[in-house]
């Protein structure tokens, strides 16, 4: 598998994975503000990172784990200000989504089910 698939993986993951974050959120309330609010605090590199770690502990075979290693370790162009080592994770966990949505829709529905455990908590 080459980075150029890993990026495309990223590419639609990160889509796929705002899309099932704000799925859950408009259930929630009717309020435009606080919908918006809940979102970002979901659909954020600190939240896909926390995610990330844990999938890849609790969720991931060694093939996915493989995966999940090798879009850790892709080139990213990271603001300053902000931590590289937590964007990592974050894309690592796009790819893992957009891996799974592409190839594998019942471990994507596994994938989400763990992490909408974790959204409550």
């Amino acid at each position: 598998m080459e980075s150029f698939d890993l990026k495309r993986f990223a590419h639609i993951g990160d889509a796929v994975y705002e899309l099932f974050v704000r799925e859950i959120v408009i259930f929630k309330t009717k309020s435009q503000k606080i919908m918006h609010k809940m979102t970002i605090s979901f659909v954020n590199a600190n939240f896909q990172a926390k995610m990330a770690e844990i999938i890849y502990e609790n969720f991931l075979n060694d093939g996915e784990k493989e995966i999940f290693r090798r879009a850790r370790n892709l080139e990213l162009t990271v603001n300053k200000r902000h931590n590289p080592e937590i964007h990592r994770y974050a894309t690592a966990l796009e790819v893992i989504v957009g891996y799974f949505y592409l190839n594998d829709k019942k471990r994507l529905e596994g994938l989400f089910e763990l992490i909408k455990e974790n959204m409550a908590g």
